[in-house]
This record gives structure tokens, sequence and C-alpha cells, in this order.
């Protein structure tokens, strides 16, 4: 063995190889075509390809509506962590636990302040990564504290949904969020506080039936999955066939059930605009100057009518 093979071309493979980060391509979920992650990320996880909206965190969420600037994470009133005392494989707390470790969140709720185009407004997130978004005392609790800082600080509120429904380890206790939410909307509009919601995908179970489907207005993010139960259930109960894509947001759109469809690149000006257009200094102008909420968003289709214009005809 000469001394080129010897130690020559390992030095020469030594410098050329480099190790290459296990994170840096991603695959996306709808067309399976490949790119860097850094790429996906600067797109707010948009696919650049399809346009598919992959799976955001909340505190990213945060960051991209609020702002360039700082907002204020509030403080959620603390509830019991294990009403039930339950356990399937493994003790509720110590999922909770797990979940906190992996989320860096204490719930699957995060509510901040901010500004949006320049005006005050409570944002409530509900996380998917902490335990599937699931709803329990906590989440309700928490969103009820949500509703109470926009009415104390008479700004809107925005939600954004992204859930598996009612957490199965809280039993009713996670059921009776559903009333307990439902209330709290009805606080926001005895004090005359906008509510506007953003489903995201997926929003499913008593989420749906619930607080994420009773805002002043519905913006839906593209095919975002916004259902009660899951297909497979319903065509089993009804043994019909189902329209395709009959829980997407295109069709929930198309049937009267959104407002409109945004992408997350336009989210912050749309939010800005209908902040804008429901802040108590906007009722003085007249309809006809106003702007339609559809100017930046997916228009439903012609000949119908959208929930904020049969909400004006009335």
């Amino acid at each position: 063995m000469s001394w080129l093979t010897k130690y020559v071309r390992p030095k020469l493979r030594g410098l050329l190889q480099r190790e290459v980060p296990e994170n840096l391509w991603t695959n996306c979920d709808s067309c399976s075509q490949m790119m860097l992650v850094r790429d996906f990320e600067r797109n707010l996880k948009v696919c650049p390809h399809c346009g598919h909206h992959g799976r955001a965190l909340a505190m990213e969420r945060l960051k991209w509506t609020f702002d360039n600037g700082p907002f204020d994470v509030a403080a959620l009133p603390e509830m019991p962590h294990d009403p039930l005392t339950f356990r399937d494989s493994k003790k509720y707390p110590d999922r909770l636990k797990a979940a906190r470790a992996k989320s860096g969140l204490e719930e699957a709720l995060t509510v901040a302040t901010g500004t949006i185009g320049g005006q005050e407004a409570v944002v409530a997130v509900m996380a998917f990564e902490f335990m599937a978004g699931t709803m329990g005392a906590a989440l309700g609790e928490g969103f009820l504290a949500a509703c109470r800082l926009a009415i104390t600080k008479k700004a809107p509120l925005v939600l954004f949904s992204a859930s598996g429904g009612a957490r199965m380890q809280e039993g009713v206790v996670s059921l009776m969020q559903m009333p307990r939410t439902t209330i709290g909307v009805q606080m926001l509009r005895e004090a005359g506080v906008p509510y506007i919601v953003v489903l995201t995908n997926p929003t499913t179970g008593g989420v749906s039936a619930s607080f994420a489907m009773l805002g002043d207005i519905h913006i839906a993010e593209p095919n975002a999955l916004i259902a009660f139960a899951g297909p497979r259930v319903i065509k089993d109960t009804v043994r019909e066939e189902l329209p395709e894509g009959f829980q997407r947001s295109e069709y929930l759109l198309e049937h009267g059930m959104v407002d409109t469809i945004a992408s997350r690149a336009q989210l912050p000006g749309l939010l800005a605009k209908l902040i804008g257009m429901l802040s108590p200094a906007s009722e003085a102008t007249p309809t006809a100057q106003r702007h339609d909420i559809n100017d930046n968003a997916t228009k439903s289709p012609k000949g119908k009518q959208t929930r904020v214009e049969r909400k004006k005809r009335a």
C-alpha cells in the first residue's frame, strides 16, 4: 500500500466529507416533495410546491400573528391535574408531565396580548402539540380567562382552534367545558367585544361543537379538516356515500359554514382589517365604505352569501 493510499486519501476524504444534519430536509405531508426545513419555516410552514399548510406550533402562530415586536403571554388559572384519578397504560399526571416536557407548554391553550395592525388584541391559540389540543378543565378555564381579559381590555378576542376534541382522561369534566366555553362567548357578546375564530387543521369533536363555531366571523386555513365526527363514523351512521372533501374548508365555505379562507401570509392583514371594521370606532363608518373581508382571501361561490353578508342583511 502506497503512502498516497494510506495517508493522503483518508485526509482528503476527511476534508471533503461533511456531516449533514438529520433535520436539514423535510417532506410535504400532501405532495411528498422534499424541501429545506429552513425554507419551509421561512414560508410559515406552507409547502412552496402545493400550498399545503403544515401543522404549526402555538408560539409560532403568536409570532406570525402579532405585529413585529413583543407580545405578553398571559398567566392562566391552575386547575386540578387529575380530577378522576384516571389511568390507562400510564397515569394521567405522567401523560401531562410528558406533554409539558415535549411541548414546553403548561396546557393545550396559550393566551397572549399584543397588537395586530397597530390595534390591541387578545389571541388564544390551541396547541395541537399538547395532547392533540384536547379540551379539559384547564383549557376551558383558560378560554374563560381569555374572554375576561378581552372584556377588561375592550380588545377583540382571536382564537386559533386546533383540537382532536374532548380529553378522554377527564371524562364528563371535559364535556362540561362545552357549555362553560359557550358562556364565555356569551359574555363577549354582551360586552360588545368581537370574537374572531381561525379554524385550522384539524378542528374536531367537542371543540368544533362549542366555542370554535360560535365566532362573529369564521376564517379557515386552506383544506383544514373541520368536523365533529370523522367521515368513517358518519358514513357508518347514515349508510350513504358522502361528498368528497365535505369536511374541508372549501366545502364549508361553499355551504356557508365559514366566512372566508385565508392563507397564513394573508391572515395578519385580514385580522387587522376585521379588527378595524368591528371596533367601536368603525360603527359610525358607512357600510358602503367598509372593506370586504374577502378582498385578499377566497371568496364564497357566486350566488352564495357568507355568514357576514347574512348578518348585515338581518
